[in-house]
């Protein structure tokens, strides 16, 4: 008989994960509109779409112990209040310089978040049908990254950006309560135990998992690439005409997700890492490259179908990768390896991007990410692909 994936804890984690992501995907797709709108620049803007994820880096290189040291469910509740505090802080804001602070501060709360969720969802996971398992759980960023911005963007056209702040509210506090409604007792490793382990890491090992590094440096260039469309598309797509086929984007990447997360987990448990990895990078390159070179609805299809296979889809394979080899007491520190990495990619490329935008238009900087993200091709390969995109799981 197969071990159970759906569980009373695994929902509850998975509509946390669903709620914590559909804000930032939310935030994420309208703030360098709302950042323009005080009359500041492109690369500005980019700036204050990234910093988010860059507060997010600071307090994932704290989370991995933290989460060890407090117990997860303390962890949880005190990073997902600082989360909802963050959200109604959006109100004060009057001007870019408290925008930025209020920014970081909101990824400060959505790292530690985001990470301790992550924790417990990879940790309650069946191992015997770990990849297939993961991709069901990876499905609640998945839907939110078709609801995020479609929602985002019609509260903020309809509503203005003050429904969006109430909706990050509505949407934090709902990922507590859901927390709150989990049972931690066979989950958490416990506080005593893992104070035991402390000693014996050293160095590097404190914030980070090695092991992951390789493997989370990849998964930097694929969300670097993929920020591009997630920042920058409702600005592209007044330039080309194109704002009603642009909404369809993201429902179209969400399709994808639906469809082959669950399918390409189990692909990957049986046939290794390789047969997704590749034809993953190279999708994402295509469609980033099809929309530089020649906009219209086809190609933003196209595009949205080749980042799905590609961020999408890689970002819960991945994070199997990373999470698999690691022992009970460091997949916290697996999780914030590869969040870190994944969160540096997304914080970075609006700031870099916007500054391709800004110097030379939006089309070359659609070529700029779909180049970086076939930089992760022979990274890949030697730090992983070279040896058949297989490894032994952490025995257990």
């Amino acid at each position: 008989m197969k071990d159970k994936i759906i569980t009373k804890n695994f929902c509850c984690i998975f509509l946390a994960l669903f709620f914590v992501s559909n804000i930032m995907y939310m935030l994420m797709s309208t703030m360098s509109e709302y950042t323009t709108a005080f009359g500041a620049s492109t690369m500005v803007a980019g700036m204050v779409t990234g910093i988010y994820t860059i507060g997010g880096i600071f307090s994932r290189l704290y989370a991995g112990s933290g989460a060890q040291r407090w117990g997860w469910r303390r962890f949880a509740v005190t990073f997902m209040l600082l989360h909802l505090a963050a959200c109604a802080c959006y109100f004060l804001v009057d001007n870019v310089a408290v925008l930025l602070l209020v920014r970081f501060i909101h990824g400060l709360g959505y790292g530690g978040a985001a990470n301790i969720i992550l924790t417990i969802g990879m940790s309650i996971l069946p191992k015997s049908r770990y990849g297939e398992a993961s991709g069901y759980f990876m499905l609640a960023p998945t839907l939110a990254i078709a609801s995020g911005p479609y929602a985002g963007a019609y509260i903020y056209d309809t509503f203005g950006p003050t429904g969006c702040f109430i909706m990050t509210i509505i949407f934090s506090a709902l990922m507590l309560l859901f927390i709150l409604a989990m049972d931690f007792k066979e989950i958490d490793p416990g506080v005593q135990k893992t104070e035991r382990r402390e000693p014996d890491a050293a160095g590097l090992n404190r914030i980070f998992e090695v092991k992951a590094v390789p493997i989370s440096f990849c998964m930097f260039l694929f969300a670097f690439g993929y920020v591009a469309v997630m920042s920058f598309y409702r600005l592209y797509s007044v330039e080309t005409n194109l704002t009603s086929e642009f909404s369809y984007f993201f429902l179209m990447y969400a399709v994808v997700l639906i469809c082959t997360r669950p399918t390409a987990g189990k692909i990957q448990d049986k046939y290794g890492d390789n047969v997704i990895i590749y034809p993953g990078i190279i999708a994402q390159a295509i469609g980033l490259f099809l929309i530089a070179w020649l906009p219209c609805m086809f190609t933003i299809v196209l595009c949205a179908i080749g980042c799905g296979l590609g961020y999408g889809t890689l970002n819960s394979c991945c994070n199997s990768i990373a999470c698999r080899q690691a022992s009970p007491e460091r997949r916290s520190y697996a999780v914030s390896t590869f969040w870190v990495f994944c969160d540096g990619g997304m914080g970075l490329g609006p700031t870099i991007l916007g500054a391709v935008a800004g110097a030379t238009g939006y089309t070359a900087m659609y070529y700029v990410a779909s180049g970086v993200t076939l930089v992760a091709l022979p990274i890949y390969y030697l730090a992983w692909g070279r040896h058949g995109g297989k490894a032994k799981k952490h025995s257990h």
